[in-house]
């Protein structure tokens, strides 16, 4: 079996009848000038936490930088931005259980410090104007100096993007290759509507250099303007029959940047992992011995709007406070886990069919937020007006009033 093969097996493995939920936010820690806590002083913390709690502690490059309990992971971003992965589950109120738990942990030991959590898509002091990406340093990962190095000549805003930026992550199951491709269509068509329901920003006119004008989805504009071969929508995603080997095929042929192996990383530049095995770079005994995880180091490298793995990865909101994020979270379980309503929006919205047609609504609301007229004339505002209706009426019980969030959020973004 090829490589490229061991990939579509790979994707195939995560088909499940599950509909759990995964969620992950990235946050901030800032002292009272707004600056981020430093490297040494977090690794520290996080060694002593995870002795604490008898998590198993990640170590990178020597350092460590994260730990794994059995409901959730921490992991530290490229400047110290400090992520939960909380593993998946079907109810919300479990989810909120375990972040909570973690913030009683963390919350405390940051206070003492003189430093404070803080969610939003760009760190604040940056939209304050009070500094520059420029002024922030890299945890010294050996993986993010290649990233920064490589990034840095592919696109404008790789600085933005590594040192002062922060999200929201779902992740979403998938029964076959069918409910995949079907999944993906109707989020990936949704996105625009999304990406403002879920923004997060300190300063309403605050514009990136060269984008004035656009005061709406940062750290999308950030990561839009990346790295083409990495970031935006799975070319060909809408096109009938896409599917399993198509991702693999984006995939296996990506230039990767970077190569870990045995806990080392290489600067492999444009190189692919298909260029890599050509080259002799991936041996044979690494295809046999290490696919697993060569295959999800191949998958890491590439930041498209969603990433499909063994699920798929909603990568298009800003970090967000957690009664916020829980309420995202039911927006999307009440669209995407409802039979009804996935039909509905596959149907209703069968009308795009290309990529540039949702990057050009997305664009619009870079300028005008919720008031930007995409689909059908109708405003953002409207859209996502009918998203939280279809969504109030594929949920039950405590998960109507997570969904309540939604709306609380949002009109902070349209005043």
């Amino acid at each position: 079996m090829s490589f490229k093969e061991d990939i579509v097996s790979y994707i195939r493995s995560g088909e499940t009848d599950h509909t759990n939920l995964g969620l992950e936010i990235e946050h901030f820690v800032v002292d009272e000038n707004g600056d981020q806590i430093g490297f040494e002083e977090i690794t520290d913390l996080i060694e002593t936490v995870s002795d604490k709690l008898n998590a198993k502690t990640n170590y990178s490059d020597g350092y460590p930088v994260g730990y794994t309990t059995d409901e959730y992971a921490i992991t530290l971003e490229p400047s110290c931005q400090f992520e939960i992965s909380i593993n998946p589950y079907k109810d919300l109120e479990k989810i909120e259980y375990i972040y909570k738990e973690f913030i009683k942990v963390w919350e405390p030991l940051f206070k003492e410090r003189g430093y404070k959590i803080v969610t939003n898509g760009n760190l604040p002091k940056v939209e304050q104007g009070l500094t520059t990406p420029d002024d922030i340093t890299l945890t010294p990962k050996i993986r993010y100096k290649y990233m920064d190095e490589y990034l840095s000549k592919s696109g404008k805003y790789s600085r933005y993007m590594m040192r002062a930026s922060a999200s929201t992550q779902l992740s979403i199951d998938y029964k076959s290759e069918k409910d995949l491709a079907k999944k993906l269509r109707v989020l990936e068509k949704i996105s625009p509507i999304l990406m403002i329901i879920a923004e997060s920003k300190e300063v309403k006119d605050f514009t990136l250099s060269g984008n004035e004008g656009q005061t709406h989805l940062l750290r999308i504009q950030e990561w839009d303007d990346l790295d083409p071969a990495r970031t935006g929508f799975l070319k060909g995603s809408l096109d009938e029959g896409f599917g399993y080997e198509d991702i693999a095929d984006i995939n296996y042929n990506m230039p990767l940047i970077l190569l870990t192996k045995d806990g080392d990383s290489e600067y492999v530049k444009d190189d692919s992992a298909k260029d890599l095995i050509e080259k002799g770079v991936i041996t044979e005994s690494d295809l046999q011995d290490k696919t697993k995880s060569l295959i999800e180091h191949v998958f890491s490298m590439g930041f498209f709007h969603y990433r499909v793995k063994t699920y798929i990865e909603l990568r298009v909101a800003d970090s967000m406070p957690i009664d916020k994020a829980l309420g995202f979270t039911a927006l999307l379980k009440g669209l995407i886990y409802d039979k009804s309503n996935l039909d509905y929006l596959d149907e209703n919205l069968s009308n795009i069919k290309s990529l540039d047609e949702i990057q050009s609504a997305i664009d619009e609301i870079k300028v005008d937020g919720f008031d930007a007229k995409i689909y059908d004339g109708k405003t953002a505002y409207e859209w996502a007006d009918e998203l939280v209706k279809l969504a109030d009426n594929g949920l039950e019980g405590k998960d109507k009033e997570y969904l309540k969030n939604v709306r609380a959020f949002w009109s902070d973004i349209k005043s």
